[in-house]
């Protein structure tokens, strides 16, 4: 990464040499969401609760920038209650700043959204009472199996306490969550996992118009009671976004779009030339640094989800400390993977604070970390109105700077986080 500025050189044309990978740890939100207490979320902080665990060490995301963006080393120290502010780099090796959302949501469709450069101003549905009765009776009649529960509840606990009437009755265990969710949680052995994906599609379909949440999830299980077990074979059938996002911009104009993860089923596949399944974190960042030997052009797109779903959700300090420290030893691999065009950037899409009584996201602001052999050190990109403006700095960086400034939200940071000599 490069010290000093150099000549910048205008990014107005794609170029088949550049490549952009765009990691999303899934909820690690670092607070002073200004809105936060709108959305009962006032104090919430991840980065800072997960930092309070032994657990935690992250040497390389912090020689990158992550506790160099201002307010996080301090607010790590006061939710510690020593005062003590964590050692940070004389100079970060990377770029790094803080993101405001500006839509009105803390949930992974609408982060993700915002992140591809939509902002939606008006909030997913969600059912803290459970789904309507014209809901569930619809469903019910076109499956033809009754629902279970039908509240807000903890994926986990769900199973646990609903199972048993499941196994004995072939009745479907329905649930939601603060977040814009339809989930049906199914144990493999009594309903195989291609009817649970077609009842999801059903469900899909049933939840239209007033009804339209972000996500219908399918979230199968194992073992028996009280040890059930959700597996990896979940799968989101996801609202399609309302507008083209970066990912459209992208494939129209030829270049390669790869998910990794659940982005693909976030983005119901538009925009996206190829997918690749995972069953986790560390699985995960191994597709990533088998992506980068690949030779393609454009965006590659990841989500590492255990974040979220194993730990915040679950209120795990400890754990989610122990996933972003596992993620940190793997950094250096990923950074070295990076070729001489390469871009690599790192944020979150909401919180989900593990230290809050609540398991649900938090409204917080996210990092934006940079890294690539064209990145300048220590490059801080202050605090940015919103998610937005990552997908127009891929855009000015991968070419397509025309298209996205007729349908994208945003403001590029790409000047301030890079300079290429001239001839690059």
């Amino acid at each position: 990464m490069k010290e000093t500025a150099t000549e910048f050189q205008d990014f107005t044309e794609p170029n088949p040499n550049r490549r952009v990978f765009l990691v999303v740890l899934d909820s690690l939100g670092i607070g002073r969401a200004p809105d936060a207490a709108l959305f009962g979320d006032e104090g919430t902080n991840t980065l800072a609760s997960i930092a309070s665990s032994d657990r935690f060490v992250i040497p390389n995301l912090t020689r990158l920038g992550l506790l160099s963006i201002p307010g996080v080393a301090g607010d790590i120290g006061e939710r510690r209650g020593d005062g003590k502010t964590p050692a940070l780099p004389q100079k970060p090796e990377g770029a790094f700043g803080r993101l405001t959302e500006r839509s009105n949501g803390k949930d992974t469709t609408i982060g993700h959204w915002e992140i591809a450069g939509i902002v939606s101003p008006t909030p997913l549905p969600v059912y803290p009472d459970g789904f309507p009765d014209e809901v569930i009776s619809e469903f019910e009649r076109r499956v033809g199996r009754k629902v279970l529960c039908n509240r807000p509840y903890s994926g986990t606990e769900v199973i646990r306490e609903y199972g048993r009437e499941h196994i004995g009755t072939g009745a479907l265990i329905v649930y939601t969550s603060a977040d814009s969710v339809f989930q049906i949680a199914a144990h493999e052995e009594i309903v195989p996992l291609q009817e649970l994906y077609r009842y999801c599609e059903i469900a899909r379909e049933v939840l239209s118009g007033e009804h339209a949440v972000g996500r219908v999830i399918a979230r199968p299980f194992v073992g028996e009671y009280p040890d059930y077990v959700r597996t990896s074979n979940r799968h989101d059938y996801s609202l399609p976004p309302p507008a083209p996002t970066i990912l459209d911009l992208l494939s129209d104009k030829g270049a390669d779009v790869i998910s990794i993860g659940k982005i693909f089923d976030i983005f119901a596949g538009k925009g996206i030339t190829s997918s690749i399944r995972t069953s986790g974190n560390a699985d995960g960042v191994g597709r990533l640094i088998e992506a980068m030997q690949d030779d393609f052009a454009g965006l590659c797109f990841i989500n590492l989800v255990d974040f979220d779903s194993k730990y915040g959700h679950r209120n795990d300090v400890d754990g989610y400390a122990g996933a972003l420290s596992e993620f940190d030893r793997a950094l250096p691999d990923i950074l070295s993977g990076l070729g001489e065009n390469d871009l690599l950037l790192i944020t979150a899409d909401h919180g989900c604070d593990p230290g809050n009584p609540s398991t649900d996201h938090s409204r917080e602001t996210v990092p934006l970390l940079a890294g690539g052999p064209g990145v300048r050190s220590g490059a801080d990109i202050g605090i940015r109105e919103t998610f937005a403006d990552i997908a127009m700095t891929i855009a000015e960086y991968l070419g397509v700077t025309e298209e996205a400034s007729t349908v994208l939200t945003g403001t590029s940071f790409l000047k301030e986080i890079i300079t290429v000599e001239d001839g690059k």
